[in-house]
């Protein structure tokens, strides 16, 4: 793929970032994102087509705040500036933004009111859209060569451009689902106003991603942290593409899994792809350092350097190995890391998506850092992986110690794989399994008196949740009948020892919140 057709996506933090580069892939376009504090030379190195300037949680109108490198400006390429990016970019044009007297969120109406290039063949003039707000600061003046071309209620400047030099900006978010046409609009941007040919696809992020690999390993050894879940079953297969032997995964069985997962990792990675596996069991460590510890993020903290010591200890092994590799996605990358301000968040803990520590002397592969979920499974499919595995439901690393709260017991995690199976199971022969992003039981902390029989319980209850989502972002409940609620109840109870009631949690995702685990 020529560097050169692409579109660059300068950063300013945004939690949606990925989300540009997403729609534009979907239309063919090699897309790269790049922080907002790099290099500008590399910009200009990059060669694309065109640039984006990403939204962000700053205000322009403060002075410390990011602006986009100078060089952006300097290219003779098309830009096109969203929300925080529009308002940088009329800023450093000689424009002016100011804070606002009323901040607007969520759904607004916009109004085309003049033609541009941008907009031609999609919106004329006259045309409403709806559209994602979401900003509090607003384009108060426009820069020399600017005109307005679309505006809402809550933004006089909801769109604007300057067609000589093609610069546009838009205050909405069209990378969001919410934004009526806005995919539409990306794709606008890349592939008439920029030029890019959209000959991009899954194809070529392989190849590359193959490429990257060679080159950053070399001759050195890496070895694979391998959950058996669709995003270390992906990268392993690719990495072993692409090194061969270079490759040992590492399954570590820390006690946590769902049903046969232990078995179902062993019998694929092991003997079908005969890829060099390690299968460590250390259940026993694990469940013995979560013993009596209930909060949760102490959970994942010590599911985190358990793994950590676990691999250290068997790379340590492992004569010349120099890489670990992980199936980090970019969901993971932005809960962690705040890339306009450069401050770790802690949201993912129990991910290494920050680095490793100074201790393990590894260096880090991440090939699919850059995907969506639902991308890494195209890629599986690329690579030839089985839609058993690649259509998997998500699993978090920290396994089902997310899904009991309160102390893990042995006992505990028997009732909730034994009702996580059934639930599943129920899913699968009523087909709805691939409809669903992500299913899955939780064990709650609290036990109801019950008559089963003749004879009185006092058990566990047990929480059922599904999701569906697009792209691990956002996600809603999924609207199971009545009577299926009710059959996959009644086979828990029935098939379940320890488990008297079940209920089901209709709780949903709001953009810009990540988990549901």
């Amino acid at each position: 793929m020529d560097s050169k057709d692409s579109i660059l996506i300068i950063d300013f933090g945004s939690q949606v970032t990925q989300l540009i580069a997403r729609r534009l892939r979907e239309a063919g376009v090699y897309t790269e994102i790049m922080p907002c504090t790099g290099d500008p030379e590399s910009i200009t190195a990059a060669a694309p087509r065109g640039i984006i300037l990403s939204g962000g949680p700053n205000s322009v109108a403060m002075a410390d705040t990011p602006r986009a490198p100078q060089a952006v400006f300097e290219m003779g390429v098309p830009v096109l500036g969203i929300c925080y990016g529009q308002q940088t970019m009329c800023q450093q044009l000689g424009g002016r933004v100011e804070p606002g007297t009323s901040r607007e969120f969520g759904r607004a109406e916009l109004e085309v009111v003049e033609a541009c290039t941008l907009f031609e063949g999609l919106w004329p003039v006259g045309a409403t859209r709806t559209v994602w707000m979401s900003h509090g600061d607003h384009v108060a003046a426009l820069p020399h060569g600017f005109r307005t071309v679309a505006t809402s209620s809550g933004a006089p400047y909801a769109a604007v451009a300057d067609d000589d030099r093609r610069y546009y900006g838009v205050q909405f978010h069209p990378e969001v689902v919410h934004s009526e046409d806005g995919a539409a609009l990306l794709s606008r941007f890349a592939l008439d106003v920029c030029g890019c040919s959209g000959s991009w696809s899954m194809t070529a992020y392989r190849a590359r991603a193959v490429e990257a690999i060679r080159a950053k390993v070399g001759d050195g050894k890496v070895i694979c942290g391998l959950s058996g879940g669709v995003d270390s079953s992906v990268a392993a297969v690719l990495i072993h593409e692409a090194i061969g032997d270079q490759l040992t995964c590492v399954f570590v069985d820390h006690g946590l899994l769902r049903a046969g997962e232990a078995e179902e990792v062993a019998a694929l990675f092991g003997g079908h792809y005969n890829i060099p596996l390690i299968h460590r069991n250390a259940s026993a460590m694990f469940l013995g350092q979560l013993t009596g510890v209930s909060d949760p993020e102490q959970k994942r903290k010590i599911i985190g350097a358990s793994f950590i010591e676990v691999f250290d200890e068997e790379a340590n092994r492992i004569e010349g190995a120099a890489f670990l590799a992980q199936g980090t996605l970019y969901p993971d990358v932005i809960e962690s890391i705040s890339a306009a301000g450069g401050d770790a968040v802690t949201i993912k803990s129990h991910h290494n998506v920050g680095g490793l520590p100074e201790k393990m002397k590894l260096q880090l592969v991440e090939p699919l850092r850059e995907l969506f979920k639902d991308e890494v499974r195209e890629l599986g499919r690329e690579l030839g992986l089985p839609e058993s595995l690649v259509g998997r439901h998500p699993f978090p690393g920290p396994g089902l110690a997310i899904r009991v709260p309160g102390e893990i017991t042995p006992e505990k995690l028997d009732i909730l794989r034994a009702a996580d199976a059934v639930y599943l199971d129920a899913i699968r022969q009523a087909g709805l399994y691939d409809e669903i992003w992500q299913a899955f039981a939780v064990l709650l902390p609290v036990r109801t008196v019950g008559v089963m029989g003749d004879a009185r319980s006092y058990e566990y209850v047990c929480a059922l949740r599904a999701v569906t989502s697009s792209d691990g972002m956002t996600a809603d409940s999924y609207p199971f009948t009545h009577a299926f609620l009710s059959h996959a109840a009644t086979r828990i109870v029935n098939e379940v020892k320890g488990v008297n009631r079940v209920v089901y949690d209709v709780t949903s995702k709001p953009p810009g919140t990540i988990e549901w685990e």
